[in-house]
């Protein structure tokens, strides 16, 4: 909640039009139920853009090349995206996920605050 309330507010600073997009993404005059539902689905497809865009910037990477500033030949020590590359960056991304998965199993206290152990209140303000 409460970081919701200070990550929007910061918008406010923009002149004219601040308040109003403040007001537009809460969906009201405060922190509510309609800026959460907000934030939750800007969460969710966020990712699917994000994926989106690196599959297009790879096609137009495959399809056009990389500039070639030098004039040297770029065909002389070229080898294919599939299956080298790929390979490596799968156990790239296996790497990475059996980490994440071993610190969120065995070791889940590691990746957390301890405050987030306190129960919530919304009557309190938490110092900053």
């Amino acid at each position: 909640f409460w970081g919701a309330t200070v990550i929007t507010n910061l918008l406010s600073a923009i002149p004219y039009v601040g308040t109003t997009l403040v007001e537009w993404i809460w969906g009201g005059f405060s922190v509510d139920k309609a800026t959460l539902t907000r934030f939750f689905a800007f969460h969710f497809i966020l990712p699917f853009i994000i994926a989106a865009l690196v599959l297009v910037h790879l096609l137009f990477l495959h399809e056009t090349g990389s500039n070639n500033p030098t004039g040297l030949n770029p065909d002389a020590d070229k080898i294919p995206f599939h299956p080298y590359y790929t390979i490596k960056d799968f156990l790239g991304v296996l790497i990475l996920l059996m980490a994440f998965m071993i610190l969120a199993l065995f070791f889940p206290d590691l990746l957390g605050d301890p405050d987030n152990y306190t129960p919530a209140n919304p009557l309190n303000t938490p110092p900053h």
